[in-house]
């Protein structure tokens, strides 16, 4: 019998634990399987908290639809009939600039119209089929990138609120081709965005006219989707499902060795654990201290991942008391406004079910690796500056009937210029290591649809070796 042993309970972890638990059954391999995870609670990240009515979310709250394998991942759970799409008005997202909410122009003409910009800056943004493509070999920012391609005040109001309210990070030291990928590819491939843009209008035209579903222009594509219940959802009917399984929660590894009669033992602090087959599906800062002693090299690499912190702040309203319309996704600030917060979603405007009736869910981020001491502030600092931004931005003056403050010192890995390199270095150091496999957030996308994509990955190279065994 074949052992292997999953290290990290988060989703990543427990999505790589289903899929290889199912491929051994279809190869007719026997296999045990032992999924350890730090925390008492499995779930890494992904964690839904219901309390005094609100539903809040302590991490991420859902994932696009545009993207068949997490759908595909709840089907083969039988969990589609629990999904819960967002509401229309998620797709008006907002930027507070000049001292009001600007909606994010959806169309040519709403752009022109859109205060968000001004003319000198459209101007500059008109130029941008004019920019040449970018040929130099060398890793480029995603800062470089705005300027390059799109001018510095599209960077300032357009690009850098996303790459914060996405990333938790800072334009000028993420690597583009890393964090948004396709968009290199864009310009690789037709030479600039708005060429880009108008050959996919094309592309899409062509899609409605033969019945296809097509995303809006706005926003990222397919709809925010998530579970009635929250995003635990997914990890509560994964661990349920894990049929056979040696779930060892509260348990950290602290060190990877080379065994003696099977390839590696695991060193707990509560004992050990010998397998032929080690998925390593925790953080790059934990998963580097595992692999310290086994090998220096992919663990120095590892470190090279910085993390952002992130304080998350959920606050409740009575409807009555909040002036404006809250029909929309939320809002994020750009760096320049210099306000406490990165930016606000009206999540009970995005999923029903969040707040009590009549009442409203605020969820406010705060932190980022543009502002890393945030995380340490005390929670009376934090909730006087949220309800500071709220006040200027929304005209909220009351105080919330409901408050929780959530912490994230290592919130959000950061793909910063060099990315690539060290993906291509940990790649030839791990193929040193056979039998050992790096999985989850840190390498190759941060959102719970890469999470499940990494899982496949994991499971499918996972089963690759065990088959070489």
């Amino acid at each position: 019998m074949k052992r292997a042993v999953i290290i990290g309970g988060g989703i990543s972890g427990l999505a790589t634990a289903w899929l290889l638990q199912r491929r051994a059954e279809q190869e007719g391999i026997e296999l045990a399987l032992t999924l350890v995870e730090k925390e008492p609670l499995m779930g890494g990240k992904i964690r839904s908290i219901r309390d005094d009515g609100y539903l809040c979310e302590w991490g991420p709250n859902g994932f696009l639809d545009s993207k068949p394998q997490t759908l595909d991942l709840c089907a083969e759970l039988g969990a589609s009939s629990r999904l819960l799409r967002s509401n229309d008005n998620a797709r008006k997202r907002f930027i507070y600039s000049g001292g009001i909410l600007n909606r994010l122009p959806e169309n040519g003409p709403s752009f022109l119209k859109s205060s968000l910009i001004s003319w000198p800056g459209k101007l500059r943004l008109a130029m941008e089929p004019f920019i040449p493509k970018y040929t130099a070999s060398t890793d480029e920012s995603l800062a470089a990138f705005g300027r390059r391609r799109l001018g510095d005040e599209a960077l300032r109001k357009l690009i850098a609120p996303m790459v914060s309210g996405i990333f938790a990070g800072n334009p000028e030291t993420m690597s583009l081709v890393s964090c948004f990928p396709r968009i290199a590819e864009l310009e690789r491939e037709y030479g600039g965005l708005i060429k880009a843009m108008i050959s996919l209008a094309k592309k899409k035209k062509q899609e409605q006219a033969a019945g296809k579903v097509v995303s809006s222009a706005a926003g990222p594509g397919g709809v925010l989707t998530s579970f009635r219940d929250g995003t635990q959802t997914l990890s509560e009917i994964l661990v349920s499902r894990l049929e056979g399984m040696e779930l060892l929660s509260g348990v950290e590894v602290k060190e990877v060795r080379k065994g003696g009669t099977v390839p590696y033992r695991l060193i707990t602090d509560q004992g050990e654990l010998e397998c032929d087959l080690a998925i390593i599906a925790a953080p790059a800062y934990a998963a580097a201290e595992m692999l310290s002693q086994l090998s220096p090299g992919v663990a120095s690499t590892l470190n090279e991942i910085p993390y952002s912190s992130m304080t998350v702040v959920c606050f409740g309203y009575d409807r009555e008391l909040i002036s404006r319309d809250l029909d929309g996704f939320g809002y994020l600030i750009p760096k320049e406004e210099k306000r406490n917060t990165l930016g606000t979603l009206w999540d009970s405007s995005i999923f029903e079910n969040r707040a009590p009736t009549g009442k409203v869910l605020l969820r406010s981020m705060m932190g980022g690796a543009c502002f890393p001491d945030y995380v340490k502030l005390p929670d009376e600092e934090i909730i006087k500056r949220v309800r500071a931004d709220l006040k200027v931005i929304m005209g909220i003056d009351a105080p919330p009937s409901f408050a929780r403050l959530f912490r994230h010192e290592q919130a959000i890995p950061q793909y910063t210029v060099g990315h690539g390199k060290r993906l291509a270095a940990l790649s030839e150091g791990c193929a040193a290591l056979p039998g050992i496999i790096l999985t989850g957030n840190s390498y190759r996308g941060i959102g719970l649809n890469d999470c499940v994509a990494a899982a496949h990955r994991a499971a499918d190279e996972g089963m690759a070796q065990l088959k070489k065994r």
